[in-house]
């Protein structure tokens, strides 16, 4: 016997489309938008399409963050990241979870900032603005992990 009430199938979060996962360069895992959706609390009404096109436009930001730390790897005899030498963290290498952490951080940035109507309501302006804040901490915590992979530091600071 349960005392929790389900709500009405109506308001029940529909299943999503089916999402192929999207192949990466050979070096770089290849990004499932299932885990994406899943580790960034994605809603299932922003389609697969327009979760694709921001998985694959976070991929390409962080090859070019990470195409010389790519290249050095491949000239050290590592043909993938997964053939790295790494920590672990629950059974999963921390560059791999690292990697994948910037990518789900860099596409839920830009969905945010591209999921946008031009007929907002004032309402709908007013919570847009509220979310100004969190696509600037996303990119933040997506350069985070990035640094994280590429093992420098995450702050530089300089005497004046």
């Amino acid at each position: 016997m349960t005392f929790v009430a389900r709500p009405p199938e109506a308001d029940l979060e529909p299943t999503p489309e089916e999402e192929p996962p999207i192949t990466n360069d050979g070096f770089f895992p290849d990004i499932d938008p299932r885990d994406i959706r899943a580790a960034q609390r994605v809603p299932s009404s922003i389609t697969a399409a327009r979760l694709r096109a921001a998985i694959l436009g976070a991929m390409m930001t962080a090859r070019i963050d990470l195409a010389a730390f790519a290249s050095a790897a491949q000239a050290g005899g590592h043909s993938s990241l997964a053939d790295m030498p790494a920590a672990t963290l629950d059974g999963f290498s921390v560059l791999d979870l690292a990697y994948n952490r910037a990518i789900g951080l860099y596409t839920k940035a830009e969905l945010i900032e591209r999921h946008r109507d031009f007929d907002l309501t004032s309402a709908g302006a007013s919570q847009a603005s509220e979310l100004e804040g969190s696509i600037g901490e996303l990119r933040r915590d997506a350069q985070h992990a990035l640094r994280d992979l590429k093992g420098v530091n995450r702050t530089t600071v300089d005497l004046i």
